[in-house]
Formats: C-alpha cells, structure tokens, sequence
C-alpha cells in the first residue's frame, strides 16, 4: 500500500511528511525543495484489541501505545507542482510519473492563502486556496486523459476487428492505470457510455478520464497551516464550496514539533491524540515552552487535533475503505514465537476468511481448513467477511 503526498511547491508537503514519518528529508520555504520523492514509514492508528483479552501486545512492525496500536504503511513525498505540469512544466513530467503506484493521494493545501500558484510566499490570505484545488484536479484530469488516448486509434481498431466486449477490452488498455474489469464495467454504467467504441469523441473520453481519476486515485485534502491567521475562515468557506470533498484541517508543522519532542523524551505524546504532557520542564528551553504552549492553545483546543494523525487514518480507512485485522496462530493470540497478537494487516474491509488466509502467506490459504473468531469463539467459513478489528486463527491441513 502506498499513499501519496501531493500538492503545489512549498505548500507544507515535506513537512506533513517529516511529522508522518519522522524521516530526515529538507525543508525550506522556496518552491521545488523535492526533487526526487521521498519515501518513508508513516502509521495509521487503530484501537488496539489487547486490552480486550487482558494481554500486552509485541508488534513486530510499527507499536503500540496505550492501547493504540500504529500499523506501517509506505508514504511518499513527491515534487511539487505547478499548473500546466501535464504538458511538463514545473517538475510536472517526473511528479505524474511518480504518482502512478499510489493507492491514494493526500492533497497538501495552504490553507492559508500565503504561497501563491508558483508556491512563492505571499502576504497570508490574499491567494485563493480554492484554486490550488481546481488546478490539482485539472492536472492530473490531463494527465489521465492523455493516458487514455495513448494509443487510442490503434485500440479503437483492433477492438472493432475482434468484435471484443466493451468492458474487457477496456479494462485491458486502461490495466497500466490500476483499473480492473469491474471498475470499467460500474463505470460503463454510470457514465452511460456508447457500446460502440467507433461513437467515443474527445467529450467522452474526458469525461472516462475525470471518474478513472477520481476511482483509481482517491484524494483527501490536508488543508496545513490551519493555524496561520485567517486560515480557519478559509477552511471553513472551503467546506461551503467542495462539499463533496473530504477536506481536514491540519498543521504540519504543529505534529512535527510535537513528534520531536516527544522523540527526545521531553514530552508525553501518543499521535492524534488532543494533549500532550511535559515530562520535565526544567529540560526545556524558553523558545520550546513558548512553541508548546502555542500548540496547546492555538491548535489543540482549538482544533482537537494536529490533523496529520487524522488524516492518515482516513485516507486508509474512509478512502480506501480498508479495516484492520489480527492474524493469531492460536487461541493464547501468539505466533510460533510466542509473540503476542505480533501482526495486524490492512485489508479490504470486503475481504474473505479465505483471501485474508492468502494475505498471510500463500500456503496458509492453500491448506486453509476454517478460521475462528477469536472474540466470539465462533468458526466461520472461507466465504465469511472479515470485520475490523477482528482477531482470527486459521486452522489449515498441514
């Protein structure tokens, strides 16, 4: 699973990634500070089930703290772009390129208004972030259309000498794009496209190119810099005006400061959570007492959280629609290792006892017998769908 950090030059993107993360990349407040993407190990934050069984978990990726349990996925910051990026200007060639293998994209907006269209610094409030949201649409709306028509005369022909069926044969030209036979076929139907591919013109193809985008590559919107004055206001006109977007308001830089800190054991801090606490005062400096008691302040109470954790949980959860499950090889919630509850897999929340079997190693699935559900007792079939946060053993035949 890969999610993407995208958005214009010097909106926060490496910031927002650095406070995910924790990873050493540069920050610096001019525009293309990103060159090549940066990748690192970012979390996502699940209520941990070991309080449920009275038992203390030992992750053997990510970790776990009161009871949140923090399970890694791959984040990735690329270039920032600029508009006009799908005809290569900017970074916009190497930024597209870049974005092919996300599984979702997390928009990195100055809420703000204080970098204009290039991400030069400008007077806070005087640029429309609503813009930046337009223009990011349009890009990779482009983008996707210009690989739609690649090759799209050469399809056109084969498809009609081979009599093929729509959907196979379109799922087949768009397969570099992620796109599967079902996807096509829903979106068939919910465009109310021509059977013939001989009646397609340019406004049906940009019209295909809009919903692949919007289904191979599911966006929220991380508006940063909340705490900036007069961002709030803006934040709250943009929920007005994309009311069918997933926007939440967010400050980068508020979580980094606080991750460090926390790091360095001078606070007490568990991710998107509302609070922290200092652990000894007399370790920190004026300058750090002053930025803590603004976050306290200024973004926690008058936000709840940083946003960042927020997020990442939702860009995993609400977006991709993925549930978390606790593979457990028996009923003491070990591994051969005695480990306990040591794995928790993101999963489709659709997926099957049988599939998640194969999720776990392929000869678990292939020997799979039944599952238990480890908070019910109850057996279940390879037919069953899986909820989060469930905790199973697979019985298998060898």
């Amino acid at each position: 699973m890969l999610i993407g950090c995208v958005g214009k030059a010097n909106c926060g993107k490496s910031t927002f990634f650095k406070a995910a993360t924790l990873a050493e990349v540069e920050i610096a407040n001019y525009p293309f500070v990103t060159i090549k993407p940066n990748e690192g190990v970012a979390f996502v934050k699940v209520d941990c089930v070991d309080k449920e069984f009275n038992v203390k978990c030992q992750p053997k990726h990510g970790y776990c703290l009161n009871n949140k349990r923090f399970v890694p996925f791959q984040l990735m910051d690329v270039a920032g772009l600029v508009p006009g990026a799908h005809e290569g200007k900017g970074m916009g060639n190497q930024f597209l390129d870049d974005l092919r293998q996300a599984d979702v994209l997390i928009h990195i907006l100055d809420v703000s208004g204080s970098t204009n269209e290039k991400g030069e610094a400008v007077e806070p409030g005087s640029y429309d972030p609503a813009n930046d949201i337009k223009f990011l649409e349009v890009e990779l709306d482009m983008w996707y259309l210009r690989l739609v028509k690649k090759g799209w005369e050469m399809f056109i022909r084969k498809a009609i000498q081979e009599k093929s069926e729509l959907t196979k044969a379109l799922s087949s030209h768009l397969t570099g794009l992620g796109v599967n036979e079902k996807m096509v076929e829903e979106l068939v139907e919910k465009l109310e496209l021509p059977a013939n591919f001989s009646e397609w013109d340019e406004n049906i193809l940009k019209k295909l190119a809009v919903e692949l985008r919007k289904t191979t590559k599911p966006m929220i919107i991380a508006c940063n810099k909340i705490d900036v004055s007069g961002a709030a206001e803006n934040f709250t006109r943009l929920e007005n005006e994309f009311p069918d977007h997933m926007l939440v308001a967010c400050s980068a830089e508020s979580e980094l400061a606080l991750r460090e800190a926390a790091k360095h054991d001078l606070i007490d801090y568990i991710p998107g959570e509302n609070n922290f606490a200092i652990k000894n005062e007399e370790k920190l400096s004026d300058k750090q007492k002053k930025a803590l008691n603004f976050i306290k302040n200024k973004v926690l109470k008058k936000f709840r959280t940083t946003g960042v954790q927020d997020v990442l949980d939702k860009a995993i959860f609400s977006l991709l629609k993925h549930i978390a499950v606790y593979p457990v090889a028996n009923s003491k919630l070990t591994d051969k290792d005695n480990n306990v509850l040591p794995d928790c897999f993101l999963v489709p929340e659709d997926i099957t006892a049988l599939d998640f079997a194969f999720k776990v190693h392929t000869d678990i699935g292939n020997n799979f017998i039944k599952a238990i559900d480890l908070k019910t007792k109850n057996v279940v079939g390879k037919e069953h769908n899986l909820k989060n946060r469930d905790v199973i053993e697979i019985a298998t035949s060898k």
